[in-house]
Order: C-alpha cells, then structure tokens, then sequence
C-alpha cells in the first residue's frame, strides 16, 4: 500500500449549517449506506488460522493511544522501507480507525503473546465494484511469521470483498492495493495471494520559489483566453455553494471516464471521503470555467452560471519538521476543452498559491501510461518523479 493510496480513503467529515447564500451538500445519512457493508468480527472470517501459539486477531482500538502510535510506527516503518522516508501521521490512522471512518471502513490486526500489534489490514467501500486494501506486516518479524500474518490479512481482505460485494449486489468484487516499486517481499506475498500488477504510477514533485507568488494575478480568481479559474464559492466558514461543489464532481466524473480503473462514484460518497483527508481545505479547490468562445453544446449546469471545464482539488501536505507542501489529489478536464491550456492554467494557480502560503513545493500523482500523456505537462512545468508506486489487484467473485 502506498501513501497516495492511504490517502485516497480519507478524515472526518464535518458537519455544518447553512450560512446566509451557501447550501448545505447532502446529507450523507441519506445518500451513504445506512450501515457498514463489512463484516466487522474478524473472528467470524479467520476461525482456523494457522498462527503460532498465543497470537490473537482482532480490531483496532482508537480510543487507546497507544494502540494509534503502533498502528503509526508500523505505517512510517511500512513507508520507509518503501521509499525512504516516512510522510503518515496519527490522523492517517485515525481515518481508517475511527468510528466515523468505520462507516465506509473495516480494520484487523494481528497481536503477538504479548499484545502487541505486529500486522494491520484496512478496507475501504470506495465506489461501486472497487475496495482499497491496505496491507501491512511489521518489518521486525522473522520471515515464516511475517508471512503468515500476510496469509491471514489477505484471507480476510477476500472474505470482506465477498461481504461488500454482495451487499453492493456484485457478481464481481475488485481488491485494489499496492507496493512501492522494488519491494520484494510485498511483491512475493500479493503474487501467492493471487493478485496481478496493473499500473505502474510516478510520484512527483516540483520545488516552489517564492517569486512564483506572481505567478498568476490573483490565486483565487483570474482569467486567460477565455478561461476563469476560481475558488469554489463560499462564505466565511461554512460550507462552500453546493452548485460548486456539485460541479466540481461532475467535471472530475467526466474526465476521469476513460481513465484506467475508473469507478463511478456518487456525489455523497465523493464529498464524504475527500473531507476525510487530514490535509482536506475548502480553500484548495478550483474550478475552471469557460467564460468566451465556448463550443457548441457545452452548457452550465444552470443558468447564469459559465460552463464548468476544469477542476483542480488541493490538499496540505504537512510536515512536522519543516515547512509544509501542497498536493493536487485531483485535476481534471473535460475533453471539450482540452488544448485551450485549461490543466496549465489550474496548475500555475496551485503554484502560485503555495508559494504565498509559503510552502516548498507540490506534489502529484500521474499514470505511467496516461491516455492523456500527462506526464508531458508536468515534466514541462517542472515537476520531477520522486518514487514509483504500483496497482495490483484480485477480482473476487461474490457467492450468495
């Protein structure tokens, strides 16, 4: 499992009331599942495991801290193997472990005769047909025992994909997890435990100066050929204009259709996990839109509103030892206004905006073997792979 991917199932959702000219979105009560689609007795999947004497599985207990701090050593010592260095934080954790994380979430983990935590699955009820799984096993532990605390974690990721996928009323469940490029053992265990590499992804960054503040004329509103790029609208505190929250979704929707492994989402479910991310801020998402010379069948989605185009969403990437960065987890554009420099424009705005908020950089996620050759844009806007991550997934077929 990798960081992107951690974060890609994220942080509390927070309630809020309607200011004066701002909607409230949706009500997830309504939208989102009235209860958990997992099953959430371990026991009740791994019943006969084939663990040394005194080992106990079992769930995550978010209320004992120190629970949480073994839960974040084992994700840092996880990344650091991986990549070199460790970027999650005890709100990484508390996402996945939290009892509102648990509304779309299931965790297990394996404790030794002593009670410590050595081994930690999560899954996450990310869209329709596809679970994230996050896999990890304590780098401290002799092979043979690693591996069969890596058996029993996958043998309850199939069994909670079963669980969901019935509940979602599939035939087919995927399981999408993932490695750091090179990692031998994860490779070793996601083959045996019947998963196939599907994507290779880059991780990259690019460093912010701080004349880039100037970079754009206004980092919440400008235009150029046509194009607007704006904060969505809010006021105060609350909760950004529902419209622009919706049409942020629908851009991403459609540009993201003939991306690779890409699941229909629900707004309520979109708006529900982006919220979760512990670097989640209103005032890091951009819209797009087309004010000029706008193609023929392109419309707003209401009147007196330009047509939505473009859609970036930035997160805060936070460091406890030095200045902070920005992270685009999302940009894109629809393919009627592709080649108009839309994806440019939301870019240099993030850029722009990160240099005024003083931070050292921002970083992406691209495809390998993007449709869209992506990585062109970015390489020529300065961006540089920082390390390599992969997809590897299993259909599981649902029985009942």
């Amino acid at each position: 499992m990798t960081r992107r991917q951690f974060r890609d199932r994220h942080h509390q959702a927070r309630a809020g009331e309607a200011a004066y000219g701002i909607m409230t979105p949706v009500n997830d009560e309504e939208t989102l599942p009235d209860e958990n689609r997992f099953e959430s007795d371990p026991g009740e999947i791994l019943d006969d495991l084939p663990l040394p004497e005194g080992w106990e599985v079992g769930t995550p207990d978010a209320e004992d801290r120190f629970e949480v701090a073994r839960l974040t050593h084992l994700l840092r010592a996880h990344e650091r193997h991986g990549r070199g260095w460790a970027g999650a934080g005890v709100d990484d954790v508390l996402v996945e472990v939290s009892e509102h994380g648990l509304r779309t979430r299931a965790n297990v983990v394996i404790r030794d005769p002593e009670g410590h935590i050595q081994a930690w699955g999560s899954v996450h009820d990310r869209a329709g047909g596809r679970m994230l799984y996050s896999h990890i096993v304590s780098r401290e532990l002799a092979p043979p025992i690693a591996r069969k605390c890596s058996d029993a974690l996958f043998e309850w990721a199939a069994a909670q994909a079963r669980a969901v996928g019935e509940a979602r009323g599939l035939p087919t469940q995927q399981i999408d997890t993932g490695a750091f490029e090179g990692d031998e053992r994860q490779y070793d265990w996601l083959t045996r435990a019947g998963f196939r590499k599907v994507r290779t992804w880059w991780q990259m960054n690019r460093p912010v100066a701080p004349e880039e503040r100037d970079l754009v004329p206004d980092n919440e509103e400008w235009e150029a050929r046509g194009v607007r790029f704006r904060l969505v609208d809010r006021e105060g505190q609350g909760l950004p204009d529902e419209a622009d929250l919706r049409a942020v979704h629908d851009v991403l929707e459609q540009s993201f259709t003939d991306h690779f492994n890409n699941f229909e989402e629900s707004y309520a479910e979109f708006l529900h996990r982006l919220r979760e991310d512990p670097g989640h801020r209103w005032n890091h998402w951009w819209l797009a839109e087309m004010v000029e010379d706008v193609p023929e069948g392109l419309e707003a989605s209401e009147e007196g509103r330009h047509p939505a185009v473009g859609a970036l969403i930035g997160t805060v990437s936070e460091n406890a030892t030095g200045p902070d960065s920005s992270y685009v987890s999302y940009i894109g554009v629809i393919e009627a206004a592709r080649g108009r420099g839309v994806a440019k424009g939301l870019l240099r705005t993030i850029i722009c905006d990160a240099a005024r908020r003083g931070r050292v950089g921002v970083g992406l996620e691209v495809d390998a073997d993007s449709s869209t050759n992506a990585h062109e844009l970015y390489t020529s806007m300065g961006w540089r792979t920082k390390y390599v991550t992969e997809s590897w997934h299993r259909d599981v077929p649902v029985e009942g």
